[in-house]
């Protein structure tokens, strides 16, 4: 049994130096979050076996969670790089036809030539509309619309748009030449029971499970969604002198297995080479 009991801690130093790897290289994207492998030991007794004679078969994977803890700020000079300040995130919808909603933290957006704001993938950001007092009137993902910057003020489609703002609430308002201001909804954010049941999709994108529970959906400086703040983007949450250490780690955890089995295996040898 040493031969699998060694072979587990082998498959579990893979594993474990897959995922600090995949952190150390996903350290510069912007909204990463690190993962963690997490293990478990194997014991297998009956009820009858003394406690004293009961011997370990190695280990296991517990699963790879990961750490939704806050990433560092970095500055930007465009207004539409968003990041946020809390525990929200924000909403963003893919192309047609799934249209399939997910939630990211990478907030590093652009206009389309016909205006509409989306990420890298080309996932448009998610509004909730308001009243005219800047009050949302529908906190739903069915009452959720794409952000779409108008091309001229609504009094003189001739007086075109100059500026765009974004307050700490999320709130997006457009200024034309003509000096008129519209408000054009406030920035959809999302929380969940468990972050860590999220699933990952890529381009630091994830989508709701049942592990997850189902989004709160609202906008910035309501409960735990956090402030929004224009001109700044989210770093990754890596510390890559933590990942190195653990990496070595990993491998030397790799190398005593490996000399494990090579011992038993010369031991095995031993036995058969026996007359």
């Amino acid at each position: 049994m040493s031969f699998y009991t060694s072979l587990s801690g082998l498959k579990g130093a893979q594993t474990d130096m897959s995922v600090i790897s995949n952190n150390i290289a996903n350290a510069g994207a912007i909204g990463f979050k690190r993962s963690k492998a997490q293990f478990g030991d194997i014991f297998a007794s009956s009820p009858t076996q003394s406690t004293k004679m009961i011997a370990g078969q190695g280990t296991r994977l517990n699963g790879i969670t990961q750490q939704f803890t806050q990433g560092s700020y970095e500055a930007s000079e465009k207004t539409l790089d968003l990041a946020i300040v809390g525990e929200g995130m924000f909403i963003v919808k893919g192309e047609p036809p799934r249209e399939a909603i997910s939630y990211t933290r990478n907030g590093s957006f652009e206009p389309t030539p016909d205006r509409y704001v989306i990420d890298s993938t080309g996932a448009k950001l998610q509004l909730l509309p308001i009243d005219a007092n800047g009050n949302v009137t529908n906190n739903t993902l069915a009452g959720a619309f794409d952000l779409r910057l108008p091309a001229g003020a609504p009094t003189d489609p001739a007086s075109g748009l100059v500026n765009v703002t974004i307050g700490l609430d999320g709130l997006v308002t457009a200024t034309f030449a003509n000096g008129e201001d519209q408000k054009l909804g406030k920035v959809a954010m999302a929380t969940f029971p468990t972050m860590s049941g999220l699933r990952p999709t890529g381009d630091a994108h994830w989508q709701s499970t049942g592990e997850s529970g189902p989004p709160t959906i609202d906008a910035a400086t309501n409960g735990p969604m956090g402030a929004v703040r224009s001109g700044a983007l989210e770093r990754s949450n890596v510390d890559i002198t933590e990942e190195l250490v653990m990496l070595m780690a990993a491998q030397r955890n790799f190398q005593a297995n490996a000399k494990a089995i090579e011992g038993a295996s010369q031991l095995t040898q031993t036995i058969i080479g026996m007359r």
